[in-house]
């Protein structure tokens, strides 16, 4: 791998922060504290070709690639985690899943609308009761006629009270176990979808989250993606995708952290110096900038093999699992450094604290993804 970014890749991480300092940081603050969902933001990113990278021209995207898209990520979650969100919610989930299992007249209604941002996506896996262990989904799709009818519970979906469309993944044949798993494209207007908004949350404030309810929900066999049973394979496969933009965040995240950290030791005087000159806040620094810069390499580097083509699962659980842990110790070395005014809301690092501890927990917490690290080295599993 080139160490160097290429002109290419340089401009477009200019042209994402700049939108970033420009469009959503004069109003960061006030649309977080107001749990505000910034449509017309989404929408300007769409517009600038944020949704495309990683989707053929032939369906409205770009084809830039996943290092431009980590970037891009990277740079918009620097000013506002929660802003990070759509890039899963439209590009890493729906789109690219649809465009790969999905047929022709599925990606022709879909791909486009998730790229230009006229459509909006959600993804429905996690439940209740059914967290990292996918396979005990209660979620039922049973065949009736030339119709599924849909009964079950999501929890924790994001984009659930905005999403156009969504992904939804269900049991057609629960006794088949997590081969009798299928995937669907949901309407989420259909009746007997109910939605409640999850409002009371740690952190992400302008990322809405909300309950789905599936009662006797009739969707049409049109809306299979791939076949029936093979929901687990596409939904593993999904979450390589949506695992590495949750990377790309919780990197720009913790550049944010560093950023704060760095100016704020620069300014704060005590005892007639710089607090950047004593010795524990030098050493704290230090780490922060070792762990950004080692969280990026890895992010960038399962980008890179993505962009080859390359199966990198692991590479990709390593990205999220490093870059989980480093921006929640960098938002609390940030903290430590702010001190008093860092649990105030006068800075954003109260922010950034609350923010961080979301990448440590969605798609795939770290300890999933220490097991998927761990049993691939040790060859229980496959690459």
């Amino acid at each position: 791998m080139n160490f160097d970014l290429s002109e290419e890749l340089q401009d477009i991480r200019k042209v994402a922060r700049d939108f970033a300092v420009k469009e959503i940081q004069p109003t960061v603050d006030e649309d977080d504290k107001a749990h505000r969902f910034r449509r017309d933001l989404v929408q300007k990113m769409a517009d600038l070709g944020f949704f495309g990278c990683v989707i053929p021209e032939e369906y409205g995207g770009n084809e830039m690639g996943w290092i431009a898209a980590t970037i891009i990520a990277e740079e918009v979650a620097r000013v506002h985690a929660s802003m990070r969100l759509p890039f899963n919610m439209n590009m890493n989930g729906p789109a690219r899943t649809i465009l790969r299992y999905g047929t022709e007249e599925q990606k022709r209604k879909y791909i486009p609308g998730l790229v230009d941002g006229s459509i909006l996506g959600c993804f429905a896996i996690t439940e209740p009761d059914s967290g990292s262990d996918v396979g005990s989904m209660k979620t039922r799709a049973i065949k009736d006629g030339d119709s599924y009818i849909v009964n079950g519970n999501k929890m924790w979906i994001s984009n659930a009270t905005v999403a156009d469309m969504g992904l939804l993944y269900a049991y057609t044949d629960p006794s088949k176990k997590i081969k009798g798993m299928s995937a669907f494209i949901i309407d989420m207007n259909t009746p007997g979808i109910t939605v409640e908004p999850i409002t009371d949350k740690l952190g992400t404030w302008g990322a809405p989250v909300g309950a789905i309810t599936f009662e006797n929900c009739r969707i049409p066999a049109s809306a299979l993606l791939g076949e029936e049973g093979q929901g687990f394979k596409i939904c593993m496969e999904q979450l390589d995708d949506t695992r590495m933009g949750c990377a790309a965040g919780g990197l720009g995240l913790a550049q944010a952290c560093l950023d704060a950290a760095i100016n704020y030791a620069n300014e704060r005087h005590q005892f007639g110096q710089p607090i950047g000159r004593f010795q524990m806040i030098t050493d704290m620094i230090a780490q922060m900038a070792t762990d950004v810069e080692a969280a990026r390499l890895l992010c960038y580097r399962a980008a890179f093999l993505k962009d080859k083509g390359v199966k990198c699962t692991m590479e990709i659980s390593m990205a999220k699992y490093f870059v989980g842990e480093t921006v929640n110790k960098c938002a609390d070395y940030a903290m430590k450094i702010f001190g008093s005014y860092g649990y105030s809301e006068e800075y954003p690092v109260a922010r950034y604290y609350r923010d961080a501890k979301s990448y440590q927990i969605v798609e795939g917490t770290s300890n999933i993804q220490k097991l998927i690290i761990g049993e691939t080295m040790l060859g229980y599993r496959k690459r």
